[in-house]
């Protein structure tokens, strides 16, 4: 039973910005978002996402963290300013230390467990990678990684020595990893994989009449999706977060959350012994060959 709750990872994207197609509140008030931290934390989540792209995020948590005085009690993975070497002037080790330093002082820490690349393509310059390894032996940094997008460069990723993490999309309806050698790969070289985007930025739980134009074709999947889920007598709350969480070559789940409902609902689903191995089953049959403009929100019309 807390095995899966110890897979959850709370993501923090919606404490610093407006996000998600579903949200229909906004980003939460500071006390809010400290409210959902601390319950998380109570509950026993200990890793926590966040990254410099993320709005004030990282302030938020740094402050709930420095005032519970959790410091080694938590781990934190937070991630390089997007496109940040075409942006700045200087030496690159320079510019990303900089950044990662920036970080640190926002998340009120001398090191974090995890510092990710946001653009994935920054994993495939040696120069790069380089720096990211330097920081992990000044200390500032536990594991170096990446947040990919694309099936190509988790693989590449996943046969990076340096690399420890690598973040992917994983979802009901984004299974192109599966069909590739790339869990292979990264347990064969022991990377740790955390998946996010299991509820596809909350599309799996808009009402149909809600979905907007431009995603009319993932209102048939999601009827498909309401059929399979009906005869297991799971709401698609729980299907879509015990999809991720059961796949043994995941190690974590990173998720994200609205309101303190929603929360508390998630760990719940990731508590209780649940079994869901054939509606799984079902639902990667179905869905296993889904329209990247349904799976890529960076599609989306906005």
């Amino acid at each position: 039973m807390e095995k899966l709750l110890n897979k959850l990872v709370l993501g923090t994207v919606q404490f610093g910005l407006d996000y998600g197609i579903n949200n229909k509140n906004g980003k939460p008030a500071r006390e809010s978002a400290f409210s959902m931290l601390n319950f998380a934390y109570e509950r026993g989540i200990r890793t926590f996402d966040t990254a410099y792209a993320y709005g004030n995020a990282e302030e938020i948590l740094g402050e709930f963290s420095h005032s519970q005085n959790l410091g080694k009690d938590i781990k934190i993975i937070t991630k390089l300013k997007p496109n940040i070497i075409l942006e700045l002037q200087g030496g690159i080790f320079n510019i990303i230390a900089s950044n990662l330093k920036e970080s640190l002082k926002r998340l009120q820490r001398d090191y974090i467990d995890g510092y990710l690349l946001h653009t994935p393509e920054y994993v495939r310059e040696e120069e790069i990678v380089s720096a990211l390894n330097d920081l992990k032996k000044q200390g500032l940094v536990k594991n170096i990684g990446v947040s990919v997008y694309e099936e190509e460069d988790a693989i590449y990723a996943a046969n990076l020595k340096e690399v420890d993490y690598i973040q992917i999309p994983y979802s009901i309806f984004d299974q192109r990893l599966d069909k590739t050698d790339f869990f292979k790969l990264a347990k064969k070289n022991d990377k740790k994989i955390f998946a996010r985007s299991a509820f596809l930025q909350g599309l799996f739980f808009m009402p149909e009449d809600k979905i907007p134009q431009h995603l009319e074709n993932a209102k048939a999947y999601l009827r498909e999706l309401d059929k399979i889920i009906n005869k297991y007598n799971l709401s698609r709350q729980q299907a879509t977060l015990l999809f991720s969480l059961n796949n043994e070559n995941i190690d974590h789940v990173v998720f994200g959350v609205d309101n303190m409902e929603q929360l508390s609902e998630d760990i719940d689903i990731a508590k209780q012994n649940i079994d869901c191995k054939q509606c799984i089953e079902e639902m990667k049959e179905k869905f296993a060959n889904i329209e990247k403009n349904i799976i890529f929100p960076s599609l989306w019309k906005k």
